[in-house]
Parts: C-alpha cells; structure tokens; sequence
C-alpha cells in the first residue's frame, strides 16, 4: 500500500495523463487551466482576479494543492471567467464525491451553519482529524480498499476544515468524552499528532473544546454521539448516526431534547482550561 506521500508522486498532474486516469483536484485544476487559457489570462492574471498568487494558481492547475482550493478561489474563477458558478459547482462536487452518499445532505448543512454543537464518544469528529488519524480510520473501516480510495477518503476529510477559513465561518462547540482521546487509532505517534491538533484548534477563537472524563461517571443525558447544527435564518438542525447512516432531525421537539442533552454534557464536562490539561497530560504520555 503506498503511503500518502508516495500517492501524491503518483497522481501528480502529467498533461498526457487520460481524464478517466485524473483525480478530482487534478480534474478541477485541468479544467481551471484550459478555461485560462481560452480567456487567454496569465496564471498571475488569475490569481490577482481570484485575490491569490500566482503560485497558488500553479498548484491549482497542477493538481497538488491539498486538501483543495479554497470557496473562495472556485468563485474568483467564475467571476474572471464569467462561468456563472461552473467552478464553485465543481468544487463542491469534490466535497461531495469521496463522502458516502447519506452524508451529503450534513455536509451540505454543515457548510452553512453558524454554529455547530458536537458531542463525541468514541472517536474524534470527523472535522477536527488529523490526516493521519482518519488514515488510520479508513483503513480500519475499509481494509480491502486501494491506497488512492483511502487517500481519497482522508483528503475530502480534511477539506471539510476549509469551512473555518471562510468569511462566514461556525463556531464549534465540541464535547469529547475521555475515551476519544485514549483509543488508540494508529499508533502512540498518530495519536500524539492528533492532540497537538486538538490543542492548537482549541487556541482558536471559534473553536471550544470540552472533555467529559471517565470520573464524570455515569453520563449525565444522551449516551451515543450527536450533532446540532444552527443556522441564522433557518431552523437548527439535529444530525445522528447509524450503522446504516445518517439521519436529520428538524422536529421541535427533538431538538429541544438534543439542546436540553447538550447543555446537561456540557455542565458536567470539564472546563475549557481543565480540558486542555487533560489533553496535554495525555500528550505527553503518547510521547512517551
């Protein structure tokens, strides 16, 4: 199986390469490049209509930028190219492509709200993994699977982060139970790349991390995970999983039951500072 450095030599954009041999970023970055071209602009031209250099346009077209171009750039294109929403559509898309289809509709509503409320109770949410956490994951959920669906998986992972860059971005709320952070997934290493991740997203302004510990006992409200997704000007939404998929909620009732849960979690949580404690404790003994 090829590691993932080795998967991205591999797949690196080669102008001879056939379409149906192309991934989707390389897909996306052939499409921007021939468009360019037709409107006959420079990559310079199009990164300072797009507001961004002319290296990041060259990655672009390259297929090499990871985890994929921002929002902001696809509506940079269609607004130089006069392509309506063409490449916005297209990125989306490749949000859309590597998920499994019962997905699609939270990553669609993730996008958009203005707050996220998660509660985590095995492992760490999707949108806060490192690359080689989800790695680790995949490989777990889908042994049989080629190296580049696996890299595929753990790459529209990791776009998901992109939600925070953007103008508009959540805030996210996320309570962790202490096992999320003692499963091992990986390894010690892949673990310890984790926290530190943690630990720097929880420094950040939109994002609040709390930890319920083991010694919280018994669970003061809902045992399994879940999400709660609000929005400025639609109704909050609550998201659960199944072995068979996910599902959306929107009842008042059940909502209010979720927030009712969520507010009980979060009180008998620890603190934010204790959380990040606990963390570092935990760091320093995967380190070891």
């Amino acid at each position: 199986m090829l590691d993932a450095t080795a998967w991205r030599e591999v797949t690196a954009l080669d102008e001879t390469t056939p379409p149906q041999h192309l991934n989707p970023l390389q897909l996306f970055g052939r499409d921007v490049k021939q468009v360019r071209l037709a409107r006959k602009l420079t990559q310079k031209q199009l990164g300072t209509a797009a507001g961004y250099s002319e290296a990041y346009v060259s990655r672009v077209e390259a297929g090499k930028l990871l985890p994929r171009p921002s929002g902001k750039f696809a509506k940079g294109c269609d607004l130089a190219f006069g392509t309506g929403e063409l490449f916005t559509d297209l990125l989306r898309r490749i949000d859309e492509g590597d998920h499994p289809s019962w997905f699609v509709p939270y990553l669609n509503l993730e996008r958009k709200a203005s707050r996220i409320l998660d509660y985590s109770t095995n492992v760490v949410k999707g949108i806060l993994q490192t690359g080689d956490y989800a790695r680790a994951i995949f490989c777990a959920y889908h042994s049989q699977e080629e190296a580049e669906v696996i890299e595929g998986k753990v790459t529209a992972r990791l776009r998901r982060r992109k939600i925070f860059e953007e103008e508009s971005a959540p805030s996210l709320w996320t309570i962790m139970h202490e096992a999320c952070l003692r499963t091992i997934v990986g390894s010690n290493e892949v673990m310890a790349g984790q926290l530190e991740y943690l630990l720097a997203a929880a420094a950040t302004p939109r994002i609040n991390l709390q930890v319920m510990p083991f010694s919280a006992g018994a669970p003061a409200a809902s045992t399994r995970p879940f999400t709660v997704l609000r929005f400025t000007e639609a109704p909050t939404v609550l998201y659960t999983e199944t072995r068979v998929g996910g599902r959306m909620h929107d009842s008042a009732q059940t909502v209010e039951a979720a927030l009712d849960d969520y507010d009980l979690l979060r009180a008998n949580a620890l603190s934010l500072g204790q959380s990040a404690a606990l963390i570092k404790t935990l760091l320093k003994e995967y380190r070891a």
